[in-house]
């Protein structure tokens, strides 16, 4: 009886939740670039036009959110050519082997009505580990509609250290700042 009892709540439960909407990235309206300290004094930009993704989520239950970003690591530019092919190559992203780079997100904890953290995993270089993204929305996701973009920017930093990516460690920092600005369109 117990059983029953406890899938009939469930059930009513899942009835009473309200839609899940998804969103397509919008490549054109959205960047991503990843900021690395350069000799102690500067730093070094690596950027990704290259990108695609989705989110799912339900205004009335936006810890269940459902988050996913790829990039086309084949397409890392940076400030000067020799940067942007010791990137590509071997010692840091080894995009002939991983050419893929994603987050997937899989857990969202609102710290207000436009900010969240989210959790997840990156993947770089056939590597994958846990991350947590500090996200500030445009505008609050519990009022999504479905029907308007979303738009967002997220933040993270990793040590790169952690992705196999060691060279050059006496003029590269460790720390690694990414930055996600996304525009979700409806679909």
């Amino acid at each position: 009886m117990l059983r029953v009892a406890t899938a009939v709540l469930l059930l009513l439960a899942t009835a009473a939740a309200g839609p899940a909407y998804r969103y397509q990235l919008d490549a054109a309206g959205s960047e991503v670039n990843a900021k690395v300290g350069f000799l102690g004094l500067a730093s070094k930009t690596a950027r990704f036009p290259r990108m695609s993704g989705a989110i799912r989520l339900s205004p009335d239950r936006l810890e269940a959110i459902d988050l996913d970003v790829l990039l086309d690591g084949r397409a890392i530019t940076a400030d000067d050519r020799l940067t942007q092919e010791r990137l590509r190559g071997p010692q840091f992203f080894d995009v002939e082997r991983h050419p893929a780079i994603g987050f997937n997100g899989q857990r969202m904890t609102m710290t207000g009505t436009t900010t969240a953290l989210v959790d997840g995993a990156l993947t770089a270089r056939g590597t994958t580990r846990p991350v947590r993204l500090a996200v500030a929305f445009d505008r609050p996701p519990a009022q999504a509609s479905g029907r308007d973009p979303i738009g967002f920017i997220a933040t993270t930093t990793i040590d790169r250290y952690q992705f196999g990516m060691t060279a050059y460690s006496l003029v590269v920092g460790r720390k690694v700042t990414i930055t996600i600005k996304a525009r979700m369109v409806p679909g």
